[in-house]
């Protein structure tokens, strides 16, 4: 990649937070710093940042950790979009020694729900500058908002459903006022176009420094998760652990989350090539839900068992680069794994011949990236 130009790109995103520190944002910082342009994260204080970066990061503190503070200022949120405000009104008006002095060409705002695409719009309007948004997920692909409020209290969910649909409604505002957006999925492309016809789809992918094929031989037979678990993934992963008990041959299920026996970010690639199968955990009333850690395991060319099939997007995919199988039938994943088994006796190792790899490396995807931004700043 390269440009002449030296466009320097505002990058303002939800907070990067631990183990992963959002891969697909910092990919795209990365790659961006690589191909020549300056690069200035703008993001929420949240949590340390101790990933290796070569651009300057400005952290905005809004909260000061207590309940009381939180709920109170939420419950402005709810009324006022204060979040959005107070973080564009602190970014701009009090960090003068990089926002007041540097010439930004372009807004980039990175997400996975509404904030900080209020902040990142009036930020952009203030600077006058084209605003480019990066739709990493959205509200509606799980039913009943499952995926982005599993975590609180049942006294607090019908305040979060509330605050879900105020939130959707000024999103969609945004969407309307962003002068292009890129997505993860056809479908997310599809939904977004409702607002904004101007849609990209840059799938996630895996580096190609880290994610690589290797057959490395094992002692063991090791199929892997790794990831958050949802209530809507459970029934598939008890589905897949009664299997493997009747089939009563001494196979290891390796189950790896954020708060149970978490990995870090830079032993991934180890992980992955170290395994028999890569298990992707899904649901058919999710929406282009397409898991970093598929993408991952394709890079390092390791067979994918995903259950069930999303009879959607991710099925596509694992049928068109020839990742594995997805499917909620006992006998085709009995099947799937039996063979694999058989390939590791025979070798040690299983191996996955995949098609159409470097399509969804993060260096093509930035390729694409790049060439938005530059039509954009034109």
């Amino acid at each position: 990649m390269a440009n002449d130009s030296k466009a320097h790109i505002l990058v303002v995103s939800d907070p990067p937070a631990a183990p992963g520190y959002l891969p697909r944002l910092r990919y795209m910082c990365d790659y961006l710093v690589r191909g020549g342009f300056g690069v200035t994260l703008l993001t929420e204080e949240y949590e340390p940042l101790s990933f290796a970066h070569s651009y300057p990061i400005i952290t905005v503190p809004i909260y000061d950790g207590t309940t009381w503070d939180w709920l109170c200022k939420s419950v402005r949120s709810l009324f006022s979009d204060w979040h959005n405000k107070a973080f564009a009104k602190k970014a701009l008006c009090n960090q003068p020694a990089l926002i007041g002095k540097q010439s930004f060409d372009l807004v980039l705002c990175s997400t996975f729900n509404y904030f900080p695409m209020g902040a990142a719009e009036r930020i952009a309007e203030e600077l006058n500058i084209p605003l480019l948004c990066d739709i990493r997920d959205l509200d509606e692909q799980v039913a009943n908002s499952r995926y982005q409020y599993r975590h609180q209290a049942w006294w607090i969910r019908p305040f979060r459903f509330l605050y879900r649909a105020i939130n959707i409604r000024r999103r969609n505002k945004i969407l309307r006022l962003v002068n292009a957006v890129t997505t993860v999925s056809p479908w997310h492309a599809d939904f977004i176009r409702r607002f904004n016809q101007k849609v990209h789809i840059i799938y996630n992918g895996f580096d190609n420094a880290q994610f690589y094929p290797e057959n490395i031989q094992t002692d063991s037979f090791r199929i892997t998760y790794i990831g958050s678990l949802f209530d809507w993934q459970q029934q598939a992963l008890e589905k897949v652990k009664q299997i493997v008990a009747d089939m009563n041959e001494p196979i290891e299920l390796d189950i790896h989350t954020p708060q149970n026996n978490p990995v870090s970010h830079d032993h991934l690639g180890d992980v992955i090539r170290r395994s028999s199968i890569m298990l992707v955990l899904t649901n058919e009333k999710t929406h282009g839900m397409l898991t970093t850690k598929f993408y991952e395991a394709l890079g390092c060319g390791k067979p994918v068992l995903c259950v069930p099939s999303d009879k959607g997007a991710l099925a596509e995919l694992i049928s068109y680069t020839h990742a594995g199988v997805a499917t909620d039938d006992d006998e085709a994943i009995r099947s799937f794994i039996s063979d694999r088994y058989r390939e590791w006796q025979d070798n040690g190792f299983t191996a996955q011949p995949v098609l159409h790899r470097e399509q969804f490396s993060r260096e093509t995807q930035c390729n694409q990236l790049e060439t938005i931004i530059n039509t954009l700043i034109q």
